[in-house]
């Protein structure tokens, strides 16, 4: 876009003035009226709020804090899009050198990077300078480090076509900005702000965990833990409270200058109990409150050189946060990843920091994005207050039962203050004097300098909520329940920090002047809770307590509903229940609760996942108009695991929408997941919507209308009418490849020392006790090709037709060598590295059943991947989990292994297990029993003539293709091996093409399958 006449006429007027503009005393507030305040009007941003939107949604934000000695003020514009932040401004007066000056550059990148913004702007007008915030701000940087582009005043107007296409509104709305960013990312120094911070207080845990540790002897592991976590929260509450403005700057880090810290930081621990009434400083018993005061950190040892160490780093410049922009999700991922791991002691009572279990089963912590959190919140509580009034909303109760740091339930309590704001100023702002009110009206008509103020009206997007409208609908609202009592902690914290969004040190004050012994915070005591959401006292029924200790007890942590949220419970339950419910198998747990689940849960059957009794649960607590939003994986749509969950929510009608991410990953782990949504109402219909899982993708993400009775027990495949109709017509005419009979089983899992892995060229082991062991990779498609570096030390022995694993005693006597290596590498063996000299397995499963196999499968493949065991393999393999799966036909099956093999391997089978497996990025599907097992194969009688002629006919296609294979490894040119893959390819092509005779396909039904599988 060319440069605007009134930007050549901005220009024009400041070099014609440039002396006067130049002149020290011209001051920055008037640079931001006079010049840049129009030039973002000219790049699409209502800079004055004319559209008189409320607070949350202003498209740009004049930030101001109260300023107090060495206090730096915040940003002076905040550019948004939908109250999302998108990049900051920083002005300077023209007297300033951007280009050299390095404490401008440095205020700004430390503001953006912990804002965990991509870009930001530094600008006197006379100077331009873009910065990449993405790269952490360092004390040592230069004012260049960072910046993408320079340019001064006689050079904006040849840039303004590149600065536009960058930061304009229309620009930032189409994703150029975002493009820009991503093309720009400098990867020297590109620690994102949640990483560093994590880094850090991991550090601070580290250092008082040790400290704590030695210095108190009598303190427990559990009140170690405690101790830790409150005075890290603490110091992280207050140090925030300072740059917002809500306590004086700089109380910390004076601490630091003398001795005896700790009792003065405990003084200030207990001056904010009075201040704030936050439970994280509560060290008396108070009436009306239902938490136990902490009697634990207020006598601690802790040396001065540890908390000096601590306090010295929150501040520039050694600190490079500036907390006042630190956003509430980013805090929230922080602890996310905190909470996975827990301090132990050990005998000596020395601490060390371990990955919590459960955290190191499911290979790291995941935090849900704030774009998942915000869409289940519009989903459920945007639908609940649709049409509502305040009064009307005003019992409306929101839970996350398993609610970790608090994102779900900070995401919900932020929707709720836009929402009420927005209603009262569309309402009339002046009949709401209690909720409301007008900023820079209430401090005796003081209001920021650069800011027009006209009639109420003109600016109703000033108003705000008043501190005790936010408490009330804090207190009113938002509940939450985690088992992880440390994790109930970090959610109070993440949502009391949020009740004092906007405040500052004089807006409170004069709040605590209006109500005699008012404090500024609510108690969440009673709306933040610890205990097991899936298990309830009746747990111990029948049970002696005696059989578990105090420890044991507390780890169940069993908690009633009914004698937690008496009212709302008798009232028939929540309106609303969000989150992301914990990803982890049952068998897992002790058998106690495994069973107590299975026999309190319908969703708790076989080798179930602890989510499928969460929605289970979620969808049990809400009241007859309330609706249930959660993220999920999807893998309930089809396992065996799953079919009760499916079954239960079909039957009552519960599903209102699904949105399926299939093979897109939200956490960028191995888990696939889906939105999930429900109510009670019995719903005729639902909707459905596949999606890319990312912002852009699920906001404008399209739904089919489906009926509800397109849900059954059975898998949840959302065919369409074609597809049904060709299933139904193939099952038919076939019957489950289990059923010919066969078997299928598993191959070995890692966990135990009986089976063990050598190089296969390993001179100290006997040849007698040595198997090939079979991984994924040596087989695929009609093909089978071991590898022949390792061998498996296979301690046992046929015996009566069965394996038997040998004594060690006899396995000394008869393998000597092999058990002597063995006793000598004990300490490797135990330590489980894979792919190092020795590896330990477990107990081969169903070593009868591999021996008389004919047919392996991967547990992955993306495509048909089933390969012949061969016969001079039988009784030399030793099968290994991550080799997948054999499959043997029973000596009752009346057709031939290479026939069953052909129908295995051809599209339309793979084309199926696609449909009624888990699909996983890249195409990869899973092949286990469950889904391998039910392939359909056509119902062959050999004593009719076609029928016999088709089957031996696919016996000799097989037996073709097979006799390829084996020549390809050993083909001696480029040429030759063309010609064989041109060969097995045609090969191929006539075992589908037969297969499709087989189950009697039309050229359409052909289609649907070819398309699928192309």
């Amino acid at each position: 876009m060319p440069c605007p006449l009134e930007v050549l006429a901005l220009i024009e007027r400041f070099n014609e003035q440039r002396e006067d503009y130049l002149n020290p005393k011209y001051k920055e507030t008037e640079l931001r009226r006079e010049f840049l305040d129009p030039l973002f009007k000219h790049l699409g941003w209502d800079i004055d709020n004319e559209q008189g939107f409320a607070e949350a949604y202003k498209d740009v934000v004049h930030e101001y804090s109260l300023k107090t000695k060495d206090v730096i003020e915040a940003p002076d514009y905040c550019f948004r899009i939908g109250g999302t932040r998108k990049f900051f401004t920083e002005a300077k007066k023209p007297a300033e050198n951007i280009k050299e000056d390095k404490k401008h550059s440095d205020q700004l990148r430390r503001y953006a990077w912990s804002a965990n913004l991509p870009l930001s702007i530094l600008s006197s007008f006379a100077e331009w300078a873009v910065y990449d915030t993405r790269i952490k701000p360092e004390k040592t940087d230069k004012a260049s480090t960072a910046r993408v582009m320079y340019f001064t005043v006689d050079e904006l107007a040849n840039k303004w076509d590149e600065f536009a296409a960058i930061f304009s509104r229309q620009a930032v709305l189409k994703g150029s900005f975002d493009k820009f960013a991503e093309s720009n990312k400098k990867k020297r120094g590109t620690g994102a702000v949640d990483t560093e911070f994590l880094a850090e207080i991991e550090r601070w845990r580290d250092i008082l965990a040790h400290n704590i540790a030695l210095r108190n002897e009598d303190l427990s592991q559990r009140d170690l833990n405690f101790s830790i976590q409150r005075i890290i929260d603490r110091i992280i509450f207050l140090r925030i409270a300072e740059d917002r403005g809500i306590e004086d700057y700089g109380r910390l880090q004076a601490l630091a200058n003398g001795d005896k810290i700790y009792p003065r930081l405990m003084q200030l621990f207990r001056a904010a109990d009075d201040r704030y009434n936050s439970g994280i400083f509560q060290f008396e018993p108070e009436k009306g409150r239902s938490e136990n005061p902490d009697n634990v950190t207020p006598d601690l040892a802790v040396d001065d050189k540890i908390l000096r160490e601590i306090l010295e780093s929150l501040y520039y410049p050694i600190s490079p946060y500036e907390f006042s922009v630190l956003p509430a999700d980013i805090l929230g991922q922080v602890y996310e990843q905190f909470l996975g791991k827990v301090i132990t002691l050990t005998p000596g009572h020395r601490a060390k920091v371990d990955e919590k279990p459960e955290v190191k089963k499911a290979g790291g912590v995941y935090y849900t994005p704030t774009y998942i959190v915000d869409y289940i919140v519009q989903q459920t509580v945007g639908k609940l207050l649709k049409g509502k009034t305040p009064k009307q909303a005003a019992q409306l109760t929101i839970l996350d039962p398993a609610c970790g740091s608090g994102s779900f339930l900070i995401g919900a309590y932020q929707f709720l203050l836009d929402w009420h704001l927005q209603w009262y100023v569309n309402d009339g702002p002046e009949k709401h004097r209690k909720g409301i009110y007008l900023a820079g009206k209430a401090s005796k008509g003081r209001q920021p300098p650069d800011t027009k103020r006209g009639s109420e009206k003109s600016n109703a997007g000033d108003w705000r909520l008043t501190s005790a409208e936010r408490k009330r609908i804090l207190l009113h609202h938002i509940y939450g329940v985690d088992i992880d009592e440390q994790a109930v902690e970090v959610t109070k914290l993440s949502l009391l920090l949020k009740v004092l969004e906007g405040e500052n040190r004089e807006t409170l004050d004069r709040q605590l002047r209006l109500v005699e012994k008012h404090r500024a915070l609510p108690d969440l005591g009673n709306n933040i809770k610890c205990g097991n959401s899936l298990i309830g006292h009746d747990f111990y029924a029948g049970q002696q307590l005696g059989m578990f200790d105090e420890e044991e007890k507390l780890r169940i942590n069993t908690f009633e509903w009914k004698d937690e949220f008496p009212q709302i419970m008798k009232a028939g339950g929540f309106d609303a229940v969000i989150g992301n419910p914990p990803y982890v198998r049952i068998q897992g747990f002790p058998r106690e609760q495994v069973a107590y689940l299975a026999g309190k849960y319908k969703t708790a059957i076989r080798n179930a996942d602890l989510y499928v009794s969460f929605v289970e649960k979620g969808f049990d607590l809400i009241n007859r108009e309330g609706r249930v939003g959660q993220i999920l994986p999807n893998k309930f749509f089809k396992t065996d695991y799953g079919e009760k969950l499916r079954e239960t929510l079909a039957e009552a009608h519960a599903v209102t929408a699904i949105v399926d991410f299939g093979a897109s990953q939200v956490f960028g782990a191995t888990t696939y997941t889906c939105l999930l949504f429900l109510s009670k109402k019995g719903n005729g219909k639902f909707y459905l919507a596949r999606s890319m899982a990312n912002p852009q993708e699920l906001k404008s993400v399209s739904f089919a209308e489906l009926p509800s009775t397109s849900l059954a027990g059975g898998l949840w495949t959302f065919d369409d009418k074609r597809r049904t109709r060709l299933i139904a017509k193939i099952a038919a005419i076939s019957r489950p490849l289990l059923e010919l009979p066969a078997a299928m089983s598993r191959g070995s899992s890692t966990g135990c020392d009986e089976v063990f892995m050598v190089p296969a060229d390993h001179p100290g082991v006997e040849r007698g006790i040595l198997r090939t062991p079979l991984f994924a990779t040596d087989f695929r498609r009609y093909r089978f090709a071991p590898q022949p570096e390792w061998s498996v030390i296979f301690p046992y022995e046929r015996e009566a037709g069965k394996f038997r694993l040998m004594a060690e005693s006899e396995f000394k006597r008869r393998f000597p060598r092999a058990f002597e290596h063995l006793r000598k590498n004990r300490s490797v063996l135990e330590k489980r590295k894979q792919f190092k000299e020795w590896y330990a397995y477990s107990a081969p499963r169903n070593l009868e059943l591999h021996e008389s196999a004919h047919f392996l499968v991967p547990l992955l493949a993306n495509e048909g991947s089933f390969a012949p065991i061969p016969k001079n393999t039988i009784g030399k393999l030793c099968p290994m989990a991550s080799g997948g799966f054999s499959i043997g036909l029973s000596s009752e099956c009346i057709v031939a292994p290479n026939f069953v093999l052909g129908i295995l391997n051809s599209k339309i089978a793979f084309w199926h297990l696609r449909h009624i497996s888990n699909i996983f990025r890249g195409g990869w599907i899973t092949c286990t029993k469950q889904y391998v097992g039910t392939l359909p194969i056509p119902v062959i009688d050999l004593d009719k003539r076609k029928e016999r002629f088709r089957h031996d006919k696919m016996v000799s296609l097989v037996d073709q293709i097979l006799a390829l294979q084996e020549q390809l490894p050993s083909a001696k040119s480029d040429l030759a091996k063309a010609s064989l893959e041109r060969q097995i390819t045609a090969t191929d092509r006539q075992i589908d093409e037969l297969v499709y005779e087989l189950y009697e396909l039309t050229p359409e039904e052909i289609k649907i399958v070819e398309e699928a599988t192309e």
